[in-house]
């Protein structure tokens, strides 16, 4: 094989490597999220382990785009829970305008530490929601907060998690890429 065919072979080799890195560099930071809290990105469980006796805040935080009519706000602005203890919180979420409105909910948990003790077990965040005009529903979030978190150098000191969701607008107008 004459070298310059072999260069070409290496380079188009190398950009479909990196091509193919830009596209898995999305979910594999996902999961890389997921599994170490960075960020604040909690967890995902199915079922709370029990308590420990220690009890910790948690506050709710919510926001909406400016490009979302909507109105969104927790019941509650805290609530003091048991560690490892299931517990839920509701949102109340309103549609001001007069046509029906898709949103879809981005979240976080402060400190950021916190987050991969953090488990959601069922949260409307999880789906987009749609909205009649002039609709108000009630969305709930069920989660609790990992025992680990008390073993955790970093995160045992920790008296209070903020969960914070921000709603944005989802266009339907828009294809997939």
């Amino acid at each position: 094989m004459n070298r310059n065919l072999r260069t070409a072979l290496l380079a188009g080799l190398g950009v479909c490597t990196m091509t193919g890195m830009g596209f898995a560099s999305v979910p594999l930071y996902r999961m890389f999220c997921q599994a170490t809290g960075l960020g604040g990105t909690t967890q995902r469980g199915l079922q709370a382990p029990g308590t420990t006796g220690h009890r910790i805040t948690v506050a709710f935080d919510s926001n909406v785009s400016p490009k979302l009519p909507w109105k969104f706000e927790p019941e509650r602005r805290a609530d003091t829970i048991d560690v490892g203890g299931r517990d839920m919180a509701f949102f109340k979420a309103k549609n001001l305008s007069d046509k029906p409105l898709t949103g879809t909910a981005s979240f976080n948990v402060t400190p950021e530490v916190a987050g991969k003790y953090f488990t959601k077990i069922q949260c409307f965040c999880f789906t987009q929601q749609t909205l009649a005009p002039g609709e108000e529903v009630r969305m709930p979030v069920i989660f609790y907060v990992d025992p680990a978190i008390e073993k955790d150098p970093d995160a045992r000191d920790v008296q209070e998690i903020t969960l914070s969701y921000t709603f944005y607008p989802v266009d339907s107008g828009k294809t997939a890429s």
